[in-house]
């Protein structure tokens, strides 16, 4: 048997490419390198696990063990890979050289760290994995303080899960309201009115001046100059995709990986998917756009070059005190049309010249999805 496909990374994406190849192909030889312990769990629960009642080992759905049974690959766990060599199609792995037949890159993305200040500034959390969240779990104590830097989706969600579970949660961001790169203000404000009903409290317009360490506490100096005590910060600012693995490998980079419509990157039988991609100069950070990926590689990677191609791919928030659905429009000129009374608001995007090329929904409106979903046009659609 010749080199086997080599996947690099275990989460959502690897793993859910490695199911769409065995499926396509029960004897192709499928290899899993992961920093990780390999087990498969669902990275969207980790901002709703507080109010779910899991642990981190509560979040795992398939272990390791079960993966390597019923899938029929190769996995191994806290594997590191160093160096990519395209051309002589291998991996290092410290000392250790593993072939490959077809490599993709499924690594994800990393917390992006803001440069912070203070005798605390390095205490500052971030759940971006299982192993994250289980450190951020023991470190907070019931009906803890805790400080959220970042309105977005990541940040309300956590705002919304700790708030529901009798934890004081703040958040903090430059924007004037929640989730200010997908709502509407009307939206967001709604959004906003909805989780003070928890009990978040907001410190918006303002940015984090100082971290300092007092004893077991935390104060926060905010630009405005007002200040607050927290027994934990969580950074909640964005992610950014992780490239530098590729870049090393000299691979094209740019904001992702950069692959064509088969996800190839520059180099022959490289491929790359998930949070680390780029295509048409697009970053899709989101889960539905793995589905549509893994199936259009796997068929590629088994033998039927197929593009990936990507639909209108609208994006639950996870904020039950606040229902929001979001189709996010692209990077065009245009303007926000908001209909309706808060919290159940409809918000379309027209472009320019008047089409309608996003919208969002919220509270009862969520409900509309099947109406506004056939008008949006498609995020990427390759060329035949």
């Amino acid at each position: 048997m010749g080199a086997p496909i080599t996947i690099i990374g275990s989460g959502h994406a690897g793993i859910t490419l490695a199911r769409e190849v065995r499926r396509l192909s029960p004897d192709v030889a499928i290899r899993v390198l992961t920093r990780d312990d390999g087990h498969y769990y669902y990275k969207p629960d980790l901002s709703k696990a507080f109010a779910a009642g899991k642990d981190a080992d509560g979040l795992i759905k398939n272990t390791a063990e079960q993966l390597i049974e019923t899938m029929k690959i190769e996995l191994k766990p806290r594997t590191t890979v160093t160096r990519i060599e395209p051309a002589a199609h291998r991996v290092w792995v410290g000392d250790e050289v593993l072939d490959y037949s077809k490599l993709i890159l499924a690594t994800g993305a990393a917390p992006i760290r803001l440069p912070l200040t203070g005798t605390a500034a390095d205490e500052v959390m971030a759940v971006n994995d299982r192993e994250d969240y289980a450190r951020f779990r023991a470190a907070i104590p019931p009906g803890a303080r805790v400080l959220i830097i970042g309105a977005g989706l990541i940040g309300c969600e956590f705002a919304n899960d700790l708030a529901a579970q009798g934890h004081v949660v703040h958040v903090a961001d430059l924007a004037g309201w929640p989730l200010p790169r997908l709502l509407p203000e009307a939206q967001g404000q709604a959004l906003q009115t909805a989780l003070s009903g928890l009990g978040v409290q907001w410190h918006l317009r303002t940015s984090i001046a100082s971290l300092d360490r007092a004893d077991t506490v935390i104060t926060v100096r905010f630009a405005d100059g007002s200040t607050q005590t927290v027994d934990v910060v969580l950074s909640a600012v964005g992610l950014k995709a992780a490239t530098q693995l590729a870049a090393e490998a000299g691979l094209t980079t740019r904001h992702g990986i950069v692959v064509d419509d088969h996800l190839q990157t520059s180099a022959a039988d490289v491929y790359a998917l998930g949070d680390c991609v780029e295509i048409n100069g697009r970053l899709l950070p989101y889960i539905l756009p793995i589905a549509h990926s893994a199936r259009a590689l796997a068929a590629t990677l088994t033998g039927t070059p197929t593009k990936a191609k990507f639909p209108a791919m609208p994006v639950i928030v996870k904020t039950p005190a606040c229902p929001t659905l979001v189709n996010p429009p692209p990077m065009v000129e245009g303007a926000w049309e908001v209909s309706g009374l808060a919290p159940d608001l409809e918000a379309v995007f027209k472009d320019a010249s008047g089409k309608p090329v996003g919208f969002a929904l919220t509270g009862a409106a969520t409900s509309k999805r099947a109406q506004y979903l056939p008008l949006m046009p498609p995020v990427y659609e390759p060329a035949n």
